[in-house]
């Protein structure tokens, strides 16, 4: 593997090229370093694919990008129209859920927008905890970060240059609500990164024999075929049904070029819930599965502990700057924000992202999802009073 010093060198000279090659030492990220410890770390968990944020989240609940190779604002304004695991998971009539904070990056999926899984969005926290400690948390749930960096709700994304310590004050405070619920010992939560972020790993890329999801080719002038993973990137698995200290090589299966990446994540839920539909593409098909892992044990452990560390110091030596502009990915985001507000045509898009601050944006996709939600609860509340007025004829 290399390019990546050059390729830092030519984005942001020296001072990248020492970030891209340096590391955390495990007392920087001790929440990280205890789930290490205590359950299971994958060694060879790849990006879906050598491409950017967007498409890699793209792959996590439909196992396709569905031909984007990089974040282009007018295919993503309209949503992707592939199916996800959430239909799959519901036409079986399973539960799912999504925990947003500011705005859920999952509604770049068409299908979230549609009224039937308007319930299915919950503040995570107003309604997180609750669900976890009353044991009603959904089948499958989806936990998304705080993306806008603000001096009363810091971001826990950990984007550049947003301070990891509240990311790992996040995943304490997540595994410390799962322990604590009536539902531990029927719970696994899966950690990972949707792409590398440019650092440097030493491990390559696999090229062969990773299939095509759909046949779907990107853009000029690349083409790209998605039929290759991108770079490794961290992914842990924590369970009461996982045994301490774990790490988890290449799969067993189910072709002897299968790899775990985020097509792993539909391709487990598909075995675990024993869902009837079939495979979303032919990635989720080709990707290694990690059910495996859960019948190690005949019963869950009871040595998990109830507290991790305390995320005792900051990782920035500065406070959140709410009057800097957006990044692209915070763009993206407003991008979405503003179909959801449903008033911005798209003629005047990047006029609007471009000038926003982080503040601005934050406040925005706050209203943007209020007012998603409220509308599309009010047509289902005015869906059932037709229903019941004609039933009363």
């Amino acid at each position: 593997m290399n390019g990546f010093v050059q390729q830092a060198n030519e984005i942001g000279g020296l001072g990248m090229v020492k970030a891209i090659m340096s590391a955390f030492d495990p007392s920087s990220v001790p929440v990280y370093a205890a789930l290490a410890d205590e359950f299971a770390v994958f060694d060879r968990w790849f990006a879906s694919c050598p491409t950017s944020t967007q498409p890699n989240r793209l792959f996590v609940h439909s196992a396709t990008a569905h031909g984007l190779s990089s974040n282009i604002r007018r295919h993503l304004v309209p949503g992707l129209p592939q199916k996800t695991i959430f239909d799959s998971i519901h036409d079986d009539g399973l539960s799912f859920g999504i925990y947003y904070q500011n705005i859920p990056a999952v509604l770049f999926y068409r299908s979230l927008r549609r009224l039937k899984y308007v319930n299915k969005f919950h503040s995570y926290k107003h309604a997180f905890k609750e669900h976890a400690r009353s044991g009603t948390l959904p089948n499958y749930a989806v936990i998304e970060q705080h993306f806008f960096d603000t001096k009363g709700s810091p971001a826990n994304d950990d984007h550049p240059s947003h301070d990891v310590s509240e990311g790992q004050k996040f995943i304490k405070e997540i595994y410390e609500t799962l322990r604590a619920s009536p539902q531990w010992n029927e719970s696994a939560l899966i950690i990972t990164y949707d792409e590398h972020g440019g650092f440097y790993d030493h491990v390559p890329t696999p090229v062969e024999g990773v299939p095509s999801p759909d046949g779907i080719v990107g853009p000029a002038p690349f083409y790209f075929k998605f039929d290759r993973l991108g770079v490794r990137v961290p992914a842990i698995l924590v369970s009461p049904w996982v045994q301490k200290g774990t790490v988890i090589h290449k799969p067993d299966g189910p072709t002897p070029t299968s790899e775990f990446e985020h097509s792993s994540i539909p391709a487990t839920m598909k075995k675990l819930f024993n869902l009837t539909s079939d495979h979303l593409t032919k990635r989720d098909a080709w990707a290694g599965t990690f059910e495996k892992y859960f019948t190690i044990r005949n019963t869950p452990r009871t040595d998990c502990p109830e507290k991790l560390p305390e995320v005792k110091k900051t990782l920035r030596p500065f406070e959140p700057k709410e009057e800097v502009t957006l990044s692209e990915f915070q763009k993206e985001m407003m991008v979405l924000a503003s179909q959801l507000y449903g008033v911005h045509p798209r003629r005047h898009l990047d006029e609007m992202v471009d000038r926003m601050s982080v503040g601005e944006a934050s406040r925005y996709a706050n209203e943007a999802v209020e007012v998603f939600l409220k509308n599309g609860r009010r047509k289902i509340q005015r869906l059932r009073q037709l229903r019941e007025s004609n039933s009363k004829k």
